[in-house]
């Protein structure tokens, strides 16, 4: 009997959530590739083509908070891909689970197998499916792309195995597709210390960048050599640094409270940190080299705002998030292409423009150095904060350029009705939720001039959207060189330099470091634990944010700093723009003129907070009533550095089908118990 793939895919068990006790028929069904057989597949580098493209997009994710792209979706995209962090909020409830006291709980459904062992299948089946007939040659067509298309799903496994250990550190490593047999499934679920898994999607990584091809063959448009050890750089900087400040605190193998020990297989295991440290962040450093020395920055020309009248052509640096085609842009190793006549859109434009129920803090705005290249409280230059024009005024060029102020043009395309019209002020006070800038700072990253993607909210954008930037790998070998060796080297030093002058701010690091005083700084990446980190170490890591909010990486970064500790005594109240002293009048009356009351006594029918509470807008504390859990503003568990293990998962993963036997034991601080919160 022939199976089709899409049987396959659905009946190749990967993990554990399968056993004797569940049918293929009770797994979540990937989209299938084809229904052609495994018989006359995979004999073509075509067919390759084939099997990869129908999972590029979901393969494409980010540990936390989405995909690495624009989704078709009504909202801001990946402008919105900081969110949970200090730097960004969004929605107008907030995040209960992760900042309020018992809302995360421990799920008792599966959660593995849809989200993570059906990737890995379709992975390991590819892989075990093609590479014996590679190596026999009995695979025609391009060479050259037949190597790549292998290379891109060694990618894909290491991309998947990579949001499993951020989430949950410790994970099974699967490198075949096992049969439905209970025995095999239970024992291929054992988890492997998280340096393990760490070292294993390197190795993939290694293997994919010696298949891969060079950006230039795709031009960005698949999966390729420099993205790959961009790629590697990245993981091996989050392992590094997770094990250097996680170090002792049970999220670490070898720790005295870490749950692995406990576990029979991990018997006779012995962990040298120290040396895993070393070794990852070794690992960062010559990944991240070999990107960093052949970066080609895009220009930014300085140039804050287009003429009216001009859509296109006026800075290429904020027109590399807000352009149809990045073919051309070298700096932009990876790309997502959005098509009207294909139907493949977003609708980040226009949100950008109106507003989408999130919105960048105070604490992300303050950061921003002067273009001096000295903080705001070192200098005398900063014009404060009673409008955001004040607050961007002599900034780091990537704020001035990135968050709206009132005197950006917001129409320059002559088909606008409104061609030659100001933003003058961010949506705070709009009456629909879902359009309201509930910070006051509004992200203007990913807009365009283009009056087409704007017109409406009919999900009509489509600009393309950078998943992959050589300006990262610059900022991964900054990071990993001085957490290593102590030092900024003279690599990193022109790495460093070479984005501060692109910023339009000042290239004297040294000056940076010295005037820094990190008693003012709110940016949580000023600590590492509890414990405030060099001024050196904490420039580079606002250098990281100042360049890559919103693409995502935000989240991941506290996390392996474990910088989310601040929490765990002190509450922290996210704040917006300063709304009260006078910004308050640009909203008191309508379009029309009719004069508007600002509801703000701290009811459910608020439209913004008290300013009683602070001058600041506080998104979370509009109501203060008993049931808004975030009105006095956020907390931590020490648990939620990791996510929990379902209880099912646990239960399938079992011998004998009980939690208590697993070999999926739970994370730290997590009960075992559906339902439960953290314990800690």
């Amino acid at each position: 009997m022939k199976l089709n793939i899409k049987q396959l895919g659905l009946c190749a068990m990967l993990g554990v959530a399968s056993l004797a006790t569940t049918s293929c028929n009770d797994l979540l069904e990937m989209e299938p590739v084809s229904q052609i057989t495994p018989v006359d597949f995979y004999s073509t580098a075509d067919q390759l083509a084939t099997y990869l493209n129908n999972y590029y997009n979901s393969f494409l994710q980010l540990p936390y908070n989405g995909y690495m792209y624009h989704e078709q979706a009504y909202n801001d995209g990946m402008a919105r891909s900081d969110r949970n962090t200090d730097i960004f909020v969004q929605s107008i409830g907030g995040n209960t689970q992760l900042f309020a006291d018992n809302y995360w709980e421990v799920p008792s459904d599966k959660n593995l197998q849809s989200n993570y062992f059906a990737y890995i299948r379709i992975c390991n089946y590819f892989l075990e499916t093609v590479l014996p007939k590679y190596e026999a040659g009995q695979i025609s067509g391009n060479a050259t792309l037949t190597k790549n298309y292998i290379g891109e799903m060694y990618f894909m496994r290491a991309i998947t195995y990579f949001r499993a250990l951020a989430v949950f550190g410790d994970f099974p490593i699967i490198t075949t597709v096992l049969p439905d047999q209970s025995t095999v499934i239970v024992d291929a679920s054992k988890r492997a210390p998280r340096n393990e898994v760490a070292r294993f999607i390197l190795e993939d990584m290694d293997k994919a960048i010696a298949l891969l091809a060079p950006r230039t063959q795709f031009n960005g448009q698949r999966l390729n050599k420099e993205a790959a050890l961009l790629f590697k750089s990245r993981v091996a900087l989050f392992e590094g640094t997770f094990e250097k400040y996680h170090k002792g605190s049970g999220r670490v193998p070898g720790d005295s409270n870490w749950p692995g020990a406990t576990a029979s297989y991990n018997s006779g295991k012995t962990f040298d940190i120290n040396t895993e440290i070393r070794f990852f962040l070794q690992e960062a450093m010559n990944a991240a080299k070999q990107v960093g020395d052949n970066a080609q920055l895009t220009a930014n020309n300085h140039v804050m705002n287009p003429a009216v009248g001009v859509t296109t052509g006026w800075n290429s640096y904020f027109e590399m998030y807000s352009r149809p085609s990045l073919a051309s842009v070298p700096e932009v190793l990876l790309w997502k292409e959005y098509s009207s006549a294909q139907n493949i859109k977003h609708d980040t434009p226009y949100r950008c423009k109106v507003g989408c129920a999130d919105g960048y803090t105070r604490t992300f705005a303050e950061s921003f150095l002067m273009k001096n290249g000295l903080p705001i409280y070192a200098s005398g230059d900063y014009k404060g904060d009673v409008t955001i024009d004040n607050v961007k005024s002599g900034r780091d060029e990537r704020l001035q350029l990135f968050v709206w102020g009132e005197s950006d043009l917001m129409d320059s395309d002559p088909a606008a009705p409104g061609v030659g019209k100001l933003f003058k002020s961010p949506a705070i006070t709009e009456a629909t939720d879902e359009r309201r800038c509930i910070t006051g700072y509004q992200p203007r990253k990913y807009y365009t001039y283009d009056y087409n993607q704007t017109t409406n909210d009919e999900v009509r954008g489509t600009n393309a959207c950078p998943i992959f930037r050589t300006a990262e790998a610059m900022l991964n070998y900054i990071e990993a060189s001085y957490e290593l060796n102590g030092t900024i080297d003279a690599t990193a030093r022109s790495y460093w330099q070479s984005l501060r002058a692109r910023a339009g701010v000042s290239t004297d690091i040294d000056a940076t470091i010295t005037a820094t005083d990190l008693s003012k700084e709110s940016d949580f990446g000023v600590y590492s634990g509890t414990a405030m980190v060099s001024k050196t170490l904490y420039n580079i890591r606002r250098e990281r944010m100042n360049e890559m909010f919103s693409e995502g990486q935000r989240y991941t970064d506290l996390i392996r700093w474990r910088s989310f500790d601040r929490m765990l005594t002190t509450k922290w109240v996210p704040e917006g723009v300063n709304f009260w002293d006078s910004m308050y009048q640009n909203y008191l009356v309508d379009a029309s003129g009719k004069p508007v009351t600002i509801i703000s006594d701290g009811s459910n029918n608020s439209i913004v907070s008290s300013k009683d509470l602070s001058k600041y807008l506080r998104p979370y504390s509009r109501s203060m009533s008993s049931t808004n859990d975030l009105k006095n503003g956020y907390n931590w568990h020490e648990a939620y550095y990791l996510n929990p293990i379902s209880i099912s998962d646990m239960q399938y993963a079992s011998p004998d089908n009980t939690k208590e036997n697993t070999y999926l034991y739970q994370n730290l601080y997590w009960p075992t118990t559906g339902g439960g919160h953290a314990d800690k």
